[in-house]
């Protein structure tokens, strides 16, 4: 089998971690690890106890009615790690159902991915979001239980109203001036601006101010906080987490995985950050009788009606993963695409040159052009281009026009379903006009937050923050255009894709 330098390293850290990894597990086997190949297809996998069932396991094993379904097989084990985000670009091979893994599917067929969304439906979280955090921590994001849910979405729905975010949006807009403030202040003394890096600390800043009444300070700095640092570690490290949960737990009490060991302290620091931040706020509360709003403010009061500050401490970090880097992403490649068009640029500025000096959002809500803009982006810049695997009940259901077994996993991913031809006619343009008119397809499809009663409980949050900070940008940079300064070309905009998406370079410079 040719296999890469990347390949022989994680097989052979696998073996040698044999051992510690049977004496930590003793209901385990001796010899646990089994390299089995799929014959048929010359395809590796590697069978681990505690690894994701998802992904890695022996063909053997799969139900007969998915062996049917094509797919291409794992030619070197790196690829686990890849094969539930990375993007799908052979649907137009293998069809609207493809075989991912011996346990899951990916659907893009329009009615199907209705269903498997549907609110009230059938299909429920699958347990790869149990391995994103620790399983006995159920927080909104990872809850699989349907009611546990529905109950904690009605209590954390009150900060996300557009009520309350009407309350929020002085802060908003004050870490968006002030990001305008500093990229300015960049390109007097560098000559151009990293967007990317801005976006990033103004997200950032603003989820952390958000939810735990104090903001990161790093447009303050200029500079990535150990925080920083600790979340792009974290956020990176996800896809390998959800592939080997359990060895990731033990992964820090193991010398010879140094890596795993950093991400773990990274996680450890993290919280404890959470802890601290909120109890200052709770001590605001305290002493201050009119303290400034947080989405977490009608909370703490715990009981029927909140939650326990240890739930706070979970739910908080979860919004800071999710609303960090999402949206400092999107608004990096939308500035990207935006600038390479000087008409769509064009267009979109001399928009935005009519609002009022101290402009809204309201005043935002209605700027066609902006919003069909921020849409496009979000259709062909989707910061979240991973599956979202849900598990088919245990009766079995008819997706597509197959018969799918109970307990098998059913993914859908707004790549493909964004890139789809029939949906989205030239899908690689960047063309915010599509939306002008947008069928009803189109209107269904796109799903950039998911979708169903699990849709991102930040999306208006999320959209307060694209429409403020395009605006400004383009209000103020109106001739804003991609820099080659410092070797900076397209391939620095190339997609990484796990969990969530990241440039290549982890930059994009800008020019006046």
């Amino acid at each position: 089998m040719k296999c890469s330098l990347l390949s022989s390293v994680t097989l052979a850290l696998a073996l040698c971690l044999t051992p510690a990894y049977a004496v930590l597990n003793p209901e385990i086997p001796s010899n646990p690890f089994a390299i089995t190949k799929d014959l048929d297809k010359g395809g590796y996998y590697l069978d681990l106890p505690g690894t994701s069932k998802l992904t890695m396991r022996d063909e053997a094993n799969a139900p007969r009615e998915i062996r049917a379904f094509a797919g291409d097989s794992m030619q070197q084990l790196p690829e686990a790690l890849h094969i539930k985000y990375r993007h799908r670009k052979d649907k137009s091979k293998y069809g609207p159902v493809v075989r991912v893994s011996p346990y899951e599917l990916d659907i893009s067929e329009i009615d199907a991915v209705k269903e498997i969304h549907r609110v009230g439906g059938r299909y429920l979280k699958s347990d790869f979001y149990e391995n994103i955090g620790h399983r006995s921590l159920k927080t909104l994001f990872s809850t699989t239980d349907p009611t546990h849910h529905a109950i904690r979405r009605r209590l954390l729905s009150a900060g996300m109203a557009r009520s309350n975010l009407a309350r929020l949006e002085p802060v908003v807009m004050e870490r968006v001036r002030m990001t305008i403030r500093r990229m300015s202040e960049e390109r007097a003394t560098r000559g151009v601006i990293d967007v990317f890096k801005w976006w990033t600390f103004m997200a950032t800043d603003v989820i952390g101010e958000l939810s735990f009444g104090e903001s990161f300070r790093t447009l303050d700095k200029g500079e990535k906080t150990q925080y920083i640092k600790d979340l792009e570690n974290i956020s990176s490290f996800m896809a390998i987490r959800t592939t080997f949960p359990t060895l990731l737990r033990y992964a820090q009490f193991i010398p010879i995985f140094p890596l795993l060991k950093r991400v773990s302290e990274a996680g450890q620091r993290m919280f404890r950050y959470a802890q601290q931040a909120i109890g200052r706020y709770q001590n605001m509360l305290v002493n201050i009788p009119d303290p400034k709003p947080t989405l977490f403010t009608k909370m703490f009061k715990g009981g029927p009606d909140g939650l326990t500050e240890f739930e706070i401490v979970l739910e908080a970090g979860g919004y800071i993963v999710a609303g960090s880097d999402t949206t400092a992403i999107t608004l990096t490649y939308l500035v990207w695409a935006v600038c390479k068009r000087p008409s769509i640029r064009d267009q979109l500025v001399a928009e935005v040159a009519s609002l009022p000096e101290d402009f809204k959002e309201e005043d935002l809500r209605d700027l066609p052009y902006l919003n069909q803009v921020i849409q496009e982006a979000l259709r062909l810049h989707s910061a979240v281009p991973s599956a979202l695997p849900r598990a088919v009940p245990p009766e079995g259901a008819s997706l597509a026009g197959y018969h799918i077994p109970g307990g098998i996993t059913v993914s859908t991913q707004a790549y493909t379903l964004h890139r789809s031809p029939a949906i989205f006619p030239e899908p690689e343009s960047f063309n915010p006009s599509r939306w002008q008119d947008p069928s009803k397809e189109m209107k269904s499809m796109f799903m950039p937050f998911g979708g169903g009663s699990r849709i991102c409980i930040g999306m208006h949050l999320a959209w307060m923050e694209l429409l403020l900070a395009t605006a400004l940008f383009f209000r103020t940079f109106p001739g804003a255009r991609i820099s080659q300064s410092e070797g900076m070309c397209d391939a620095d905009m190339e997609a990484k894709m796990y969990v969530l998406v990241s440039s290549r370079g982890r930059r994009c410079l800008v020019e006046i």
